[in-house]
């Protein structure tokens, strides 16, 4: 009975490893270096797992102010491609980031049950605003993946440092808002009924509560079974996803996991894009000329540059013109806090 479990363990073990490598674009692939900074945080580690699997990557650089010697000599065993080194503190940040193609910035302090996302601002805005001045010095012209909250204002804070550096370029900065398509994308396929591996959902907006606007017009499959009163619930537990993992975690963490799934796609599609992978779409909160706002999130086909096009909003549903006009003055304000943080600091 042992040998029999045995090889059923190593059998799933064999199929999950297939499948992890088929999620991403293989072999002969470019040298692509990815920097991950907050690597021994909540998101950092299993994002640096998951950028471990990855075979577009060749070096992977993993950054925090402590314990990142352990999990960099952790990810290093896996037997994948990347060659793995870890840094900490201040003085190593500059190492970490020479030569990097993509930083992905997951640093900050997690949500705790009863704090909202601008409860966060004032410690996550400096230790990005610390960040994006080293990522500018360091290595300007790398693709900027934004994960710390709240992503409404610290991709607009990134811009302002970038500007002042002179190094900034629109094309390059994106706030990752995938763990919101990756929700819709879940629940929609929950309610209708249908193979969630084929579903795509566009969500729009920005990345916290009312901001966050998922166009289940535009899901496909379409599904005519879901009520307007479906389409409602199902567009506000995409809004409190996050709310609802940090409830259900019960002051023990905040969404870490699904966000390094979702963290680890979105970096999966800008390699893919620096790489010339042709019609490479994902959803992300860019500069924009979408509205009137600054920066808005939506797909966006992505290059050898970083952004090719933003792609406008489509048709909407008059309950999503509604959800439009309600999230724009909340994303200014988010937009403009960032702005002004970055500038009176």
């Amino acid at each position: 009975m042992r040998t029999a479990m045995l090889r059923s363990i190593k059998s799933s073990s064999s199929s999950t490893s297939t499948l992890l490598r088929r999620s991403y674009s293989s072999e002969s692939a470019p040298e692509r270096k990815v920097a991950i900074l907050g690597a021994a945080g909540g998101i950092g580690q299993p994002l640096s797992l998951l950028m471990k699997l990855n075979p577009l990557v060749s070096s992977l650089s993993l950054y925090d102010i402590a314990g990142t010697p352990g999990v960099a000599a952790d990810v290093s065993h896996i037997n994948t491609r990347s060659e793995v080194v870890g840094y900490m503190g201040d003085e190593n940040l500059g190492k970490a980031l020479e030569g990097a193609d993509v930083v992905i910035i997951p640093a900050g302090v997690p949500r705790k049950p009863g704090m909202t996302r601008d409860d966060l601002f004032n410690i996550n805005a400096g230790i990005v605003k610390g960040l994006c001045t080293a990522i500018a010095k360091y290595c300007p012209h790398a693709l900027v993946n934004m994960i710390s909250n709240p992503v409404n204002s610290t991709v607009p804070i990134a811009s302002e440092v970038f500007k002042k550096a002179g190094t900034y370029d629109e094309k390059r900065l994106f706030g990752v808002t995938t763990l919101d398509v990756v929700r819709a994308k879940t629940f929609y396929a929950g309610k209708a009924k249908v193979p969630v591996s084929g579903v795509n959902v566009p969500v729009v907006g920005g990345h916290a509560g009312v901001t966050i606007l998922p166009l289940f017009s535009q899901a496909t499959p379409q599904a005519n079974n879901l009520s307007s009163e479906e389409i409602v619930a199902l567009t506000k537990r995409t809004q409190d996803g996050g709310t609802e993992v940090v409830e259900a975690k019960a002051g023990k963490g905040s969404a870490t996991l699904s966000m390094a799934y979702a963290g680890a796609i979105f970096a999966d599609a800008c390699l893919k894009g620096l790489n010339g992978v042709p019609d490479v779409v994902e959803c992300s909160f860019v500069q924009s000329n979408v509205t009137e706002l600054p920066f808005f999130a939506s797909k966006v086909r992505l290059g050898k540059n970083g952004v090719e096009e933003v792609l406008g909003l489509g048709s909407l549903s008059d309950y999503e013109k509604q959800g439009l006009e309600a999230l724009l003055p909340e994303l200014k304000s988010s937009i403009e806090k960032g702005i002004k943080f970055a500038n009176q600091n």
